[in-house]
């Protein structure tokens, strides 16, 4: 049976003195919980969660990874640097690196596999926008985004990796795709990677991303495909984040 994994995306958001408080919330809380926890921070404060969250049930990573390994690429920072701070995980392709900053399926592919290549987990984002849901083509798109990783790296990179649907539309809007329609989109995942391995689908975890809170929580959670949660705003309040865990 697949165990329960809720990642909390900070995004842009953070200090040395705020986030202090939280890690340490995070430490003491996430001891005894059922659920697989980790936090993907910012780079500049992977130290500071490094410091604080050694030792404890709690992993970290980062939001992104260049998708070279090094060189003259100023600004970018590779998976062996976010290995150098202790990270487990790397998000790859979430809906604002792909809208904002030009990430295509080939380039999110290609970060998928730096990130592989040193160790590191990646959560790899996919999900459709407003008008694609409304035009009906969702299951087109998310189907597209996976087989550029599929096609890049094969099936079994699956086995070290973790999916996360996130509808585009629900991601900080207060919208949330309601369980039937979240569990819709996570079985189709899943029945695409059981075409290539049936094994590697039954043992994957895909994670819903999309304005989760505690109040909705335990009814996603609880449908057969969606195995947990990657948390945006909510994963800034240690309570909040703390009990979208314990729901798990």
């Amino acid at each position: 049976m697949r165990k329960k994994f809720v990642a909390g995306n900070w995004k842009m958001h953070g200090s040395l003195a705020v986030n202090l408080g939280l890690l340490h919330a995070l430490r003491e809380g996430a001891a005894d919980l059922p659920a697989q926890v980790a936090v993907c921070v910012p780079y500049p404060y992977l130290a500071q969660a490094r410091s604080v969250l050694n030792g404890s049930a709690v992993a970290w990573g980062a939001q992104d990874v260049s998708e070279h390994a090094q060189g003259a690429y100023t600004g970018e920072v590779s998976g062996a640097m976010l290995q150098d701070f202790g990270c487990r995980y790397a998000i790859v392709g979430h809906s604002e690196r792909r809208s904002f900053y030009g990430d295509t399926d080939v380039v999110v592919a290609a970060k998928y596999e730096a990130a592989q290549a040193v160790g590191l987990t990646p959560i790899l984002c996919i999900g459709e926008t407003l008008a694609e849901r409304e035009q009906g083509v969702t299951a087109q798109v998310v189907t597209r985004q996976l087989e550029a990783v599929l096609d890049r790296c094969g099936v079994a990179s699956l086995a070290q990796a973790v999916v996360a649907y996130e509808p585009v539309w629900a991601i900080g809007t207060g919208k949330t795709a309601t369980p039937a329609q979240a569990q819709e989109v996570h079985a189709l995942i899943r029945a695409r990677v059981a075409r290539n391995s049936a094994a590697v689908a039954d043992g994957l975890q895909i994670l819903y991303g999309g304005s989760v809170k505690p109040g909705n929580a335990k009814e996603l959670f609880s449908r057969p495909d969606i195995d947990g949660g990657l948390i945006g705003g909510a994963a800034l309040v240690a309570s909040d984040f703390l009990a979208i865990c314990a729901a798990g």
